[in-house]
């Protein structure tokens, strides 16, 4: 069966989804657009993209577009689509979604209008008029742009950035599917030592092991569509077998992660160990401004405080002066994410790159610097001004 998936992503992150579904997914019909990806591919594909990818929010499958520019119109096309092979008699199936800019403005009606038709279509097919709803969650989405409907079914259950290793985390998370991101930007394999000095909960340093390693992204987690009677159970051992085959089980890497409060130290000790990855990582309790980076090589990654998650915003930036005096000019590739458009002023020196990138709906920069040869010139508060022009420019563009 050909279907169309679709992996919803944090906007800043649809070009490194298309690259995972080319490269590592192998798949050619792919098209990265506004804050998703599509696809196609069969049941293989589906397993294949909830266990493997990395930054993707999700996998749905596209099962309708169409016009409606009215509820008779919503109905009557939602009608049409073979709703009987994917729920059975006994299946749940909510609606939830979202509408933008479209005659058909009120949410509630609209998800009450497609229920209704899908289960007009399903009395129809199965003889009943009520339906219990106890068993298999399949979870109906729509979203109506501009007058266009498109309805999903959503694979995946919870978004794929629940790994399954961080029941719990410290006050303010990383997204793993952002930590997951930044570390393929830096095309990190495991070759060279990595630090997060701001480790948190782990979460960098444990999506940077996993990558290094081969380790599938969903490996200690399910899915939704795993009980679907629609797809064959030896789809998922399948995927889940090949998986394990790809894991480096010999492989050894320099990944190491520290934080100033012992607690978190402790949290990323456990989470690794639920990610299976504890043996490849070193945490330790370690102040971020008092680490060694002269003498260190390799990659630099922090999600330092940025007053929009811990620490006031003046706290946050004597902090990043500190680390900057202490890492700026260090033979290191170095990447910082953080919120604050003058993150350059108060560490000190102009960032070589940077990119757009959000943390949940917080709107960051990852700053790169990246040049093993730079001259760091030393930046005074007054050329910040001319800094954020440059990088504004050069930065990348979210359309």
């Amino acid at each position: 069966m050909k279907l169309e998936f679709c992996c919803p992503t944090l906007f800043g992150l649809e070009g490194i989804v298309a690259d995972e579904l080319r490269f590592e997914g192998k798949l050619e019909d792919v098209r990265a657009e506004n804050g998703r990806v599509l696809f196609t591919g069969d049941f293989n594909t589906l397993a294949w993209a909830n266990l493997n990818l990395r930054c993707a929010e999700r996998v749905l499958i596209r099962l309708a577009r169409f016009k409606a520019t009215n509820f008779e119109e919503l109905f009557d096309n939602v009608y049409k689509i073979d709703w009987e092979n994917w729920i059975g008699v006994n299946d749940a199936f909510p609606v939830k979604g979202h509408i933008l800019s479209s005659k058909i403005n009120s949410l509630p009606h609209t998800q009450a209008m497609i229920k209704k038709s899908i289960v007009k279509r399903l009395e129809k097919v199965y003889g009943v008029s009520w339906f219990e709803e106890v068993g298999s969650k399949v979870q109906i989405q729509f979203s109506i742009m501009n007058d266009i409907t498109e309805i999903f079914l959503d694979t995946s259950g919870a978004g794929l950035h629940k790994r399954g290793y961080r029941a719990n985390s410290n006050a303010a998370p990383l997204r793993e599917t952002l930590a997951a991101a930044m570390v393929k930007l830096a095309r990190f394999r495991g070759r060279e030592a990595l630090l997060d000095p701001f480790c948190g909960s782990g979460t960098i340093a444990i999506e940077a092991a996993m990558i290094a390693q081969k380790r599938a992204a969903g490996l200690t987690r399910r899915f939704d569509a795993e009980k679907w009677s629609i797809i064959p159970k030896e789809v998922w051992s399948d995927a889940r077998r090949n998986a394990l085959d790809n894991i480096l089980t010999d492989a050894k890497f320099e990944i190491y992660g520290s934080d100033i409060d012992s607690a978190c130290t402790e949290l990323s000790i456990q989470n690794a160990k639920k990610a299976g990855v504890n043996h490849l990582i070193q945490f330790k309790t370690q102040d971020a401004v008092k680490i060694d980076y002269i003498n260190r090589s390799g990659l630099v990654f922090a999600n330092p405080p940025y007053g929009e998650r811990l620490m006031d915003i003046d706290e946050a930036r004597k902090l990043y002066t500190l680390i900057g005096k202490a890492a700026g000019k260090a033979d290191l590739k170095q990447y910082y994410l953080t919120s604050d458009e003058e993150f350059e002023k108060y560490f000190g020196y102009a960032a070589d790159k940077k990119r757009k990138l959000y943390n949940g709906m917080i709107k960051c920069d990852l700053y790169m610097y990246f040049k093993p040869d730079r001259k760091v010139k030393r930046l005074s508060r007054g050329q910040n001004s001319a800094v954020h022009k440059r990088n504004t420019k050069n930065s990348k563009k979210i359309y």
